[in-house]
């Protein structure tokens, strides 16, 4: 049954910003009535654990996810322990080692976590990033020879599945490649490919990111190190940047990516690691690290060098082992993410004007623009794809070409779809993995290819459901929304990626003070009449139409819907509203 099947929520079908709102299926309240009657767990832990997929007899795992259950023997990926022999025969041998990461946090993150693992050994690694605009996605001949002239072993990290003529240039070198990103039909001559979405894997782990790759190439490390009489680097410690790695490349938190990440936030909270401490206090985080810190406040400032600025920045932070040249390039990146959001912001603009004139409904939203800079399409394609629920592709085009990127919407294979326009010979180049993809196409060839591409996408069920579907886990009064009920909440945790946060609505309210806040939030507190309010903040509320609504409420009752979270304030912890949509009551 497709959500349009099911009577709007409250009878929600048009709200202040024209989404429509679902609520839970009776599957879900079934089996949510079920865990709570085989269980203690409040309501909405329930009806949050039921929409997850959670089965009454699965709870208790579920809420305390381990590494010792979760974690896969490395064994169950190709060519792993050829790599690991490889890797720990250049570490005793004191070979000269370099890594080519990717530009963006997961190659950011993989590569800061070799370097650390090295340098623990006493070793040391060139690191190589590449010039977004300059050389590209992945390694490039040029790079590849350069390296290999100088260096006995090459690891190429969040890339290189796909880089057949960079790697066989690598001649007199021996090349690793970690990687995740969808295989071809045939695999580079590299002396070892580790990728859980080669052809040739059955995909059961196709879910990781990169770094979450290299982590299991390093516990195969540490497996051949003891058995050498060898004890290696403490893998646990290093779990931070796997989290972060994992979480900002939208990599679905379930599985054992929910324990990575659980147990990389804490390993985070102890503010052990220089760069990411320093980012940290830039970015003015105050309280204890979560998923949302991770994916929204330090991922876009390491990616802003890759952006916008010195590609290899974000990299060199995370491996950064002093404290103050950890603050300058944490600075550096956090002006960097300022001047991306301004050039963001005005390539938003035009790519979502042009994508309504082509209509927001179909199974592809698409965009492409003269001029756009490459380094930021990858966030307006994702701004569109959270804006209408649909796969989006934003193109930069200069001159005979365009460069783009896409975001993918749950159940959509992107990177597959986009891989195989690219062997139809639509695109120059392509690929890239289920939720994000990036591409290369010919001018004269763009809109065949986007059409092209809305047609595989089509078939996989894109555009079925409604372009603004608002979708709720059931009512809440302001009285029962306190810290304790929402650290209830945070045990069905971590959030994020194939896992959404708890959205609740707060019915039949009346909003007691409205306040604009900076230039486009908007600040209010609201209550449901017998004494009981919550505050609420709406961001970008100004730009559409829900923040001016809410101000001039003129006394009105409302619906009030988002989700709910602890605010930290000079010690203080209350619980709060982060308002996402509202209709009146």
């Amino acid at each position: 049954m497709l959500d349009r099947d099911i009577p709007a929520y409250l009878g929600i079908d048009a709200s202040l910003t024209g989404r429509r709102w679902v609520g839970p299926s009776a599957d879900v309240a079934r089996i949510a009535e079920a865990i709570g009657q085989s269980s203690s767990l409040a309501p909405g832990i329930c009806q949050t654990l039921a929409r997850l997929g959670v089965a009454p007899e699965e709870c208790d795992a579920y809420l305390e996810p381990t590494l010792r259950d979760l974690l896969p023997d490395p064994h169950a990926l190709r060519d792993m322990e050829k790599a690991g022999t490889r890797i720990c025969r250049a570490v005793e041998r004191g070979e000269r080692i370099a890594i080519f990461a990717d530009y963006d946090v997961d190659g950011g993150a993989s590569g800061a976590l070799l370097v650390d693992w090295l340098r623990q050994q006493g070793r040391q690694a060139t690191l190589y990033v590449p010039d977004r605009i300059d050389e590209g996605y992945g390694p490039n001949v040029p790079a590849m020879q350069d390296l290999a002239a100088r260096h006995d072993l090459i690891i190429c990290v969040d890339c290189g599945t796909l880089s057949h003529e960079p790697i066989a240039a690598a001649a007199g070198s021996d090349v690793v490649v970690l990687d995740h990103h969808l295989g071809g039909e045939t695999l580079p001559e590299a002396h070892a490919v580790v990728n859980p979405n080669r052809q040739d894997e059955d995909g059961s782990l196709g879910h990781l990111c990169a770094a979450a790759v290299v982590f299991l190439v390093l516990v195969e490390c540490g497996r051949q190190m003891r058995a050498a009489g060898r004890r290696g680097p403490d893998l646990m410690g290093m779990l931070d940047l796997v989290a972060l790695a994992t979480v900002a490349d939208v990599a679905p938190l379930r599985g054992v990516n929910r324990a990575l990440v659980r147990q990389g936030l804490k390993v985070m909270a102890r503010r052990e690691r220089p760069g990411l401490v320093a980012l940290s206090d830039v970015a003015r985080l105050d309280s204890a690290p979560s998923a949302h810190h991770l994916g929204f406040v330090l991922g876009p400032r390491i990616n802003a060098g890759g952006r916008i600025g010195q590609a290899d920045l974000g990299a060199r932070l995370l491996s950064e082992t002093d404290s103050h040249a950890a603050r300058a390039m944490a600075e550096r990146l956090d002006q960097l993410n300022t001047e991306r959001r301004e050039v963001e912001a005005s390539v938003r603009a035009a790519a979502l004007a042009q994508a309504e004139d082509r209509g927001l409904d179909a199974p592809l939203v698409w965009a492409a623009g003269e001029g756009w800079h490459p380094g930021v399409v990858g966030i307006v394609a994702s701004r569109l794809k959270e804006l209408t629920g649909r796969p989006s592709v934003v193109i930069g085009l200069d001159g005979d070409e365009g460069k783009g990127s896409g975001r993918s919407v749950a159940g959509v294979d992107l990177g597959a779809s986009i891989q195989r326009v690219a062997a139809e010979g639509l695109l120059l180049k392509g690929g890239g993995h289920r939720m994000a993809a990036g591409l290369t196409v010919a001018r004269d060839n763009l809109e065949s290819a986007m059409a092209r591409l809305a047609d595989l996408l089509a078939r996989q069920g894109a555009g079925q459901g409604g372009a603004a579907d608002l979708n709720l886990d059931g009512v809440l009064m302001p009285g029962a929304a306190n810290v304790e009920m929402i650290e209830s909440l945070d045990r069905a945790g971590p959030f994020g990626a194939g896992a959404a946060a708890p959205r609740f609505v707060f019915p039949d309210v009346t909003i007691s003070f409205a306040k604009r806040a900076g230039e486009s939030h908007l600040r209010l507190t609201f209550g449901d009449g017998l004494g009981a309010s919550l505050s609420a903040i709406a961001f970008g509320a100004f730009d559409g139409p829900l923040g001016p609504a809410l101000l001039e409420h003129g006394g009105a009752r409302f619906h009030l819907a988002g989700r709910i979270e602890i605010n930290e304030w000079q010690g203080r912890r209350s619980p709060q509203l982060r308002l996402e949509d509202a209709a009146r009551a």
